[in-house]
């Protein structure tokens, strides 16, 4: 297996390592985002249900920091450098 997945236990009981919000079981301030979360082996690549993960993953920490979803940056907003 080259693609290692679902190695970090997800739940709340006393063998998961990481709670249902992804954050690390004793650990204060530390989340797993990545395929060791995923309880199944996908049969592709597992780079797009990763990214697909840490997108939704990102807007629930935002929301935990600032209490609130930030708006979206519309396309004419955005600034190249």
């Amino acid at each position: 297996m080259w693609h290692p997945m679902g190695t970090c236990r997800v739940g709340v009981d006393d063998d998961a390592v990481v709670d249902p919000s992804l954050r690390v079981v004793g650990l204060r301030g530390l989340r797993v985002v990545d395929a060791s979360i995923m309880p199944n082996i996908v049969s592709g690549n597992t780079i797009p249900p990763t990214m697909a993960l840490a997108s939704k993953e990102v807007e629930k920490i935002k929301f935990d920091l600032w209490g609130h979803r930030p708006a979206p940056v519309l396309a004419a907003e955005k600034v190249v450098a």
